[in-house]
């Protein structure tokens, strides 16, 4: 059995208020609870040297996808002043079928800080004709509105979400060397899909960036067309703040992910040296295998076999 990843299962976020965050996203965004748990049942949290345990956390889904929120009322806020360009960014992009009705709501609701100037941005034909805007949530995670052009990717989402959004597109982290980290994730099994560069007055607007000219590499693992990872690489403006190094602070998204032969994949990033492999272990009575890694730019994962 080839040792790999198969697929992105969800995106695990840290939050300051669980009740603020699950508000936000269900009346904002449409999203609906499908666990809240005064415990922490996910794997990745009865990992040794972890640290702090999250007080609650929530399961919240949008059509198929997932995204869970773990509560640490204490921990390191997101930092300020942060931009795209920065190395801390990693976004979840929201696919819309009616923009106009979806940025009215987020809009209404008024409980995160827009990124993006004068709204929603139509990109051109080279950057996708996608039209798109970003956002912060309560505690300043980057999230993303994004519309396809009806001959587009909008055909492969079914309306399967709320009247307004319809699930995950896809999560996308800014990198430093985005060679180095397209071999790492080549490395863990996902396989590039598209490739851009993304510049201009529109993606300036998105981005509220005076100059912006962007790499814009898609990954999918195998087979799995979405939720997705895109990997974001700056040349202009150069990224600055990086990853807080905590697994407990506020920016520190972890993208958790199925795989196939876990030992066999961890021996193999271990002999690369291109992987820092925080903590691993094995549930002997669930069978489960997890383990706690980040990638080059300091990006957490959680592997779970």
């Amino acid at each position: 059995m080839n040792a790999g990843v198969q697929r992105l299962l969800w995106i695990d976020r840290n939050v300051a208020n669980l009740d603020r965050a699950v508000a936000f996203y269900c009346d904002a965004l449409g999203f609906q609870v499908e666990r809240d748990a005064k415990t922490s049942p996910q794997a990745w949290r009865n990992l040794p040297r972890i640290g702090t345990r999250p007080t609650r956390s929530a399961r919240l889904s949008l059509g198929t996808q997932q995204i869970a929120l773990s509560e640490f009322p204490s921990a390191t806020p997101y930092p300020t002043g942060a931009t795209s360009a920065d190395l801390c960014f990693q976004h979840c992009a929201i696919v819309v079928d009616d923009m106009g009705a979806a940025y009215a709501r987020w809009l209404r609701y008024g409980g995160g800080a827009a990124i993006s100037r004068d709204g929603p941005q139509h990109l051109p034909a080279t950057s996708g004709s996608v039209t798109a805007f970003k956002f912060r949530d309560p505690d300043g995670h980057p999230l993303e509105l994004i519309s396809f052009p009806s001959d587009g990717e909008n055909s492969i989402w079914p309306l399967q979400g709320n009247d307004v959004a319809l699930g995950i597109d896809h999560t996308a982290i800014s990198v430093s060397n985005t060679e180095r980290s397209i071999a790492f994730y080549q490395r863990l099994g996902f396989e590039i899909s598209s490739r851009g560069v993304n510049r201009g007055p529109e993606q300036q607007c998105l981005d509220d960036l005076a100059e912006v000219e962007v790499d814009v590499i898609a990954l999918r693992p195998a087979n799995v067309q979405t939720p997705h990872l895109e990997l974001l690489g700056y040349r202009i403006p150069q990224g600055r703040k990086p990853p807080n190094s905590g697994v407990c602070d506020i920016s520190a998204d972890r993208m958790v992910l199925q795989t196939q032969s876990l030992p066999n994949l961890l021996d193999k990033l271990r002999h690369a040296h291109v992987a820092h492999i925080t903590t691993d272990s094995t549930d002997v009575r669930q069978s489960t295998h997890v383990a706690l890694l980040s990638d080059p730019d300091g990006h957490w994962l959680v592997l779970i076999e």
